[in-house]
């Protein structure tokens, strides 16, 4: 039965999805706004239903992190608000025409963007991940398909039932988003098969979930496995810049995918940065794994071992490397990194543009924290995902991103010889 349901579900955004391509920019942009009103006087009512989700997270010993991700709290719900807004302010990719070009036989040829289709989006926790994806898709004219995971389904629920009947209210046929309310993992093996309705998938979650949907896809998948994400702190670093943006990338939400994993150090400033850096770690909750090198220089750190290096903790916890210079940092992204986000902290311009240039990662930045890779810190808007996946996207993922170019010709009677 949930098989059937789950095909229904797909046909009927198909169908649906035919229907976004006759709205005009005005049309979309006053449905994300009645979207986002939507929200803002549905707040209790959305509370209410996420605190079921929150008890069961509980009762099943989910994770601080997890718990994190879970709450729809006010500042949250505002801030789900405020992204399809914002998203409404973004310009329209859809119908964009570039590239126009007239070959010698006089036909104009060019490419204009269009959305994918339909989308499928599945993910684990956040439930604001339902209203930005839904909002993205609809700018995009995109019809989606949502299946988010058990621990969120009272919250799922209640923000889909509410972005419905807005998108109703608008004019707009509401199964442009598609919503299936099974938990069982069957579903989303279900919603893989489905090549004839839904044209791209998009997991977010943990790992796991990622490479099980990689391994039973039908349908082209947009992914990243996990954020290993790496700070180089450069022999020519401002220190006083170094130590916030460190506190950062690592401290103020450990528990996503764009926070701090590995700190490499230069070994030039190694003495003098990292024993007031692992103090101030430390003093947050840290928890430090250090190579040999740095153990050296602050006593008391737990030995890190390499699958440390390869690892995501996704809490307080942090690999520390002392290196030798830029290349030797390089090659250690290289090795263990998840081509997520990179940045090095240094005043040397020809360095900071070489780490730009080398580092094979979806975002890199100079003298900034890790955490700015991030959708809507890139004005975006909401972001859909992000892709490590080397695609038509890489990195975070916002409107444009969800549609795609078809060549377009005007002639006026040419045949080919």
């Amino acid at each position: 039965m949930s098989r059937e349901l789950i095909v229904s579900i797909a046909q009927k955004a198909r169908r649906s999805s035919r229907t976004l391509m006759n709205l005009s920019s005005t049309q979309k942009n006053d449905a994300l706004i009645n979207m986002a009103r939507a929200l803002r006087n549905s707040a209790d009512y959305l509370q209410a239903e996420n605190t079921k989700d929150l008890k069961m997270a509980e009762r099943n010993n989910l994770s601080a992190a997890m718990i994190d991700r879970l709450t729809l709290s006010e500042g949250v719900i505002e801030s789900m608000a405020r992204a399809l807004e914002e998203i409404a302010d973004l310009p329209d990719p859809v119908g964009k025409i570039t590239g126009m070009i007239k070959r010698p036989n006089g036909l104009l040829v060019g490419r204009m963007r269009i959305p994918i289709g339909v989308v499928g989006i599945i993910y684990e926790s956040r439930p604001n991940v339902t209203a930005d994806t839904a909002g993205l898709c609809l700018k995009s004219g995109n019809a989606v398909m949502l299946r988010g995971g058990s621990e969120a389904i009272s919250s799922n629920t209640a923000i889909v039932e509410v972005l419905k009947q807005a998108l109703e209210q608008s004019g707009i046929d509401p199964d442009v988003i598609g919503f299936i309310p099974v938990t069982d993992r069957q579903a989303v093996l279900d919603m893989l098969t489905l090549e004839d309705y839904i044209d791209l998938i998009i997991p977010r979650g943990g790992e796991s979930l990622i490479r099980t949907v990689v391994k039973n896809s039908m349908i082209p998948v947009l992914k990243h496995y996990k954020g290993v994400c790496h700070i180089f702190v450069d022999k020519d670093a401002d220190l006083e810049k170094a130590y916030p943006i460190c506190m950062n990338s690592k401290v103020q939400r450990p528990g996503v995918c764009n926070a701090l994993e590995t700190l490499l150090v230069d070994a030039p400033v190694a003495a003098a940065f990292l024993p007031e850096m692992i103090r101030m770690f430390q003093d947050s909750g840290v928890e430090i794994r250090g190579c040999e090198r740095t153990r050296s220089i602050v006593g008391g750190i737990k030995a890190a071992t390499k699958d440390d290096w390869y690892e995501e903790f996704l809490d307080l916890i942090l690999a520390v490397r002392v290196v030798d210079g830029l290349h030797e940092a390089i090659d250690h992204i290289e090795t263990y990194g998840s081509n997520h986000t990179e940045s090095i902290i240094t005043e040397n311009y020809t360095r900071a543009m070489e780490f730009l240039r080398l580092v094979d990662s979806s975002t890199v930045l100079v003298n900034a924290s890790t955490r700015f890779s991030d959708g809507g810190q890139f004005g975006l808007g909401a972001e859909v995902g992000i892709s490590t996946s080397k695609i038509h996207a890489y990195g975070p993922m916002g409107i444009e991103d969800l549609t795609i170019q078809k060549f377009i010709c005007f002639g006026d009677g040419q045949i080919r010889q």
